[in-house]
């Protein structure tokens, strides 16, 4: 009779306690450079989701492309994130992109867009790449390619 209630319980819990659906991602919000100087350029974003389960999990940031104008500067890979069950949470990205890389593009066409952007003051940044979500075995991937206008203040 034990192992029947506690069979009983167990299942219970499992099915009341169960991954319905995947996270929902709603995008990438708050892309600005917070830091540039004679060496780095520090980019930040938000990635923002909804999570309809009972039961969280963990998002990871796995090779997230930073494009700035078309070019490629940066990857971006972040630890493990605890998803919370039925909320809405946010993932902060943050890369630091090396003036060196940017200055060893090859091609007058790169070097002269990053010049016309400074000029007008606003940049094109793209994140490219998967963040990926994992929870009880299950696991799902979530494509990003968001792009934004940034304005540079300086």
């Amino acid at each position: 009779m034990r192992k029947l209630i506690l069979l009983l319980t167990l299942t219970i819990t499992l099915v009341s306690c169960s991954v319905k659906e995947k996270p929902i991602f709603k995008g990438i919000d708050n892309i600005e450079v917070v830091d540039s100087n004679s060496e780095i350029i520090t980019l930040t974003a938000t990635a923002l989701f909804e999570n309809p389960n009972d039961v969280g999990g963990n998002l990871k940031s796995d090779d997230i492309s930073i494009f700035v104008n078309d070019i490629k500067l940066a990857k971006l890979s972040s630890e493990s994130f605890d998803v919370p069950a039925r909320k809405e949470f946010t993932i902060p990205l943050k890369v630091d992109i090396s003036t060196d890389s940017i200055l060893k593009l090859r091609g007058t066409d790169a070097i002269g867009s990053l010049i016309s952007s400074l000029l007008k003051k606003e940049i094109k940044v793209q994140y490219k790449g998967d963040i990926v979500y994992k929870t009880f075995g299950f696991s799902y991937t979530y494509a990003v390619d968001e792009t934004e206008m940034v304005k540079l203040e300086y």
